[in-house]
């Protein structure tokens, strides 16, 4: 009679359960034994990450060798990193909570709110034609 080996092909979705001495634990579907097993990795693990969902595979497809690939996460949106756009007319940055330009001692601080900031040791204003000021309310020194 030939014993038949069952394969396991693809992920699968394990919890690992901590540590052997060096080696992980983990169990998952289609354990082959009621207790955990040791594991390889390709991903560092720590004692905090006990009860962790991580992907599995198996080495040539044996369920009682199986490898950890990684850990499940929840996806977390990443800041949004400031876009630039050029088209060889114009330069556009676009940034999602504030802008800071600096240069030395000048800087320039554009904020989501509509709140723009600008600092430096002198300010000048150049116009050819009319220099306007417009405000709610306009303070001069």
């Amino acid at each position: 009679m030939t014993r038949t080996i069952k394969r396991i092909e693809g992920v699968v979705i394990g919890v690992f359960l901590g540590f052997d001495g060096a080696a992980p634990l983990v169990v998952f579907p289609g354990n082959p034994r009621d207790t955990a097993l040791a594991a390889r990795s390709l991903a560092e693990l720590s004692a905090d990450m006990v009860g962790a969902e991580v992907a599995l595979l198996f080495e040539g497809g044996d369920p009682g060798r199986p490898l950890i690939v990684g850990r499940i996460v929840e996806p977390v949106r990443k800041a949004q990193t400031p876009q630039v756009v050029r088209d060889g007319e114009q330069v556009k940055i676009v940034a999602g909570e504030r802008l800071e330009l600096r240069c030395g001692k000048a800087t320039i601080i554009m904020e989501k709110d509509g709140h723009i900031t600008i600092r430096g040791t002198y300010v000048t204003s150049h116009a050819s034609a009319a220099n306007r000021i417009r405000g709610g309310s306009v303070n001069l020194n």
